[in-house]
């Protein structure tokens, strides 16, 4: 997984970029199926003009190939926070994506299995007589 990280109105350090690497990196285990997964991060300040002090704002993009964009963000007093946020929504958002479409693949494979199957029961004997039985009337 390819981790990008880009800032807003603020500078990373290199504790900020280590730890955003070390929580998003936890995610790849959930996509390990794919290889070439892009992941952009940016956090950054929101405004500065708040009486109590900074608004942190992080988000994360996550490309799957083959599959629906993943995005989301956080807003919080603590970047850390923010970042920890990030982490659990996108975490959320894959674990969704990765039911929704193996129930789709078990769908279409139930289809296939009941086509072959009303195909086999065509081919017999007794389907035959019924539908010539049938005709008669």
């Amino acid at each position: 997984m390819n981790i990008k990280t880009r800032s807003k109105n603020f500078d990373i350090t290199p504790a900020i970029d280590d730890y955003i690497v070390k929580k998003f990196s936890t995610l790849e285990k959930f996509i390990s199926y794919h290889d070439n997964v892009l992941c952009e991060a940016e956090i950054g300040r929101t405004t500065t003009h708040h009486k109590s002090g900074d608004i942190f704002r992080a988000e994360i993009n996550i490309n799957i190939p083959g599959q629906k964009q993943i995005y989301a963000f956080a807003e919080e007093v603590d970047l850390y926070t923010a970042i920890d946020i990030v982490r659990d929504e996108a975490e959320r958002l894959i674990v969704s994506q990765k039911n929704k479409y193996k129930t789709m693949w078990r769908r279409g494979a139930t289809q296939i299995k009941n086509l072959i199957k009303m195909i086999d029961i065509r081919n017999t004997d007794s389907y035959k007589k019924i539908r010539n039985f049938r005709r008669k009337k």
